[in-house]
């Protein structure tokens, strides 16, 4: 399958808003209330599209990409990367097209970041093996763990790099 990434419009910022996911995916259901957010052009969010012009999910650049807790551990401070966030329509997930959305990220990100980053680097749920499986591999290796999971909802998170 071909993706193809465009600035996020209104339209899919609602639609993502809006996306539900089961189990413990939960974590990475959209909010109706984040649509303004979406559409600030410094979290330079990206919808992705496929060969029919359908939403398929969506890749953040930057800032937006951080977790809160991995923000105040100081662990993006470490390393000069670009910090890659991303998401696949729910019904989309689990099929064998992680690989190939994650590739196409990537490659935008090269065309797109004239400063040419050194490296990669995105965040992920320690639980989440399916998509670390898929990081692994695209060329992604875990950097560090940080975080831990409580009862009042803290996580466990994976720092994963490669280079670019």
């Amino acid at each position: 399958m071909r993706f193809t990434l465009k600035p996020i419009t209104p339209r899919d910022a609602r639609a993502i808003s809006r996306w539900r996911y089961e189990g413990p995916y939960s974590i990475y259901n959209g909010d109706p209330t984040s649509v303004d957010s979406l559409l600030q052009p410094r979290l330079r969010y990206h919808s992705v599209y496929d060969e029919c012009g359908d939403l398929v999910g969506y890749f953040c650049f930057g800032e937006d990409a951080r977790v809160s807790a991995g923000k105040r551990l100081g662990v993006y401070g470490r390393e000069v990367a670009l910090d890659i966030g991303l998401g696949m329509r729910p019904d989309l997930t689990g099929r064998g097209l992680g690989e190939e959305f994650v590739h196409a990220g990537l490659r935008f990100a090269r065309e797109v970041y004239s400063y040419s980053p050194r490296a990669f680097r995105l965040t992920v749920a320690a639980f989440n093996r399916r998509a670390i499986r898929v990081y692994e591999r695209t060329g992604f290796e875990t950097t560090e763990t940080f975080g831990a999971p409580t009862r009042g909802g803290g996580r466990q998170w994976l720092l994963m790099r490669r280079e670019a």
